[in-house]
């Protein structure tokens, strides 16, 4: 698990697993939030693992299912939702990051601009630069 500070309170990384929510508590992280469906792929631990493991370390945990590439408006606004009312800081986590790392860019259309969306994912070193164009959208539709 290598954390990458994406913004102010969160921080998004790989997989993680039970045994890593207590490296994660020790990081100070005090809340995880996982943007992985169950069964995603073999091996992977469950929802109920990961929140029990959470639990048990003290930390608040949220699951915000998604399927890579389809993020429904439903599940922005619950990951902004979440990142509102969890404890700082936050750690989001799917496969490689980048559903997590979407999410909040998602999320922070129209309160921050596209480009400084952008240079924040990509100094995760996610290029989030197909998603623009969502954004954009959102931007116009959300008030900051």
């Amino acid at each position: 698990m290598t954390p990458k500070p994406l913004a102010p309170g969160i921080s998004v990384t790989t997989q993680i697993t039970p045994a890593a929510i207590a490296t994660a508590k020790a990081a100070g992280f005090r809340a995880i939030v996982n943007n992985r469906p169950d069964r995603e792929e073999p091996g992977q631990p469950s929802s109920a693992e990961l929140e029990a493991a959470a639990k048990a370390a003290g930390l608040e945990y949220r699951h915000i299912p998604v399927v890579p590439g389809q993020f429904s408006d439903a599940q922005i606004d619950a990951f902004r939702d979440a990142m509102s009312a969890c404890a700082k800081p936050a750690l989001a986590f799917c496969k490689s990051g980048m559903r997590a790392t979407s999410l909040w860019a998602l999320s922070q259309a129209g309160r921050l601009t596209t480009d400084e969306i952008l240079r924040q994912a990509s100094a995760c070193g996610y290029d989030l630069t197909p998603l623009a164009p969502r954004i954009e959208a959102r931007a116009g539709t959300t008030q900051a």
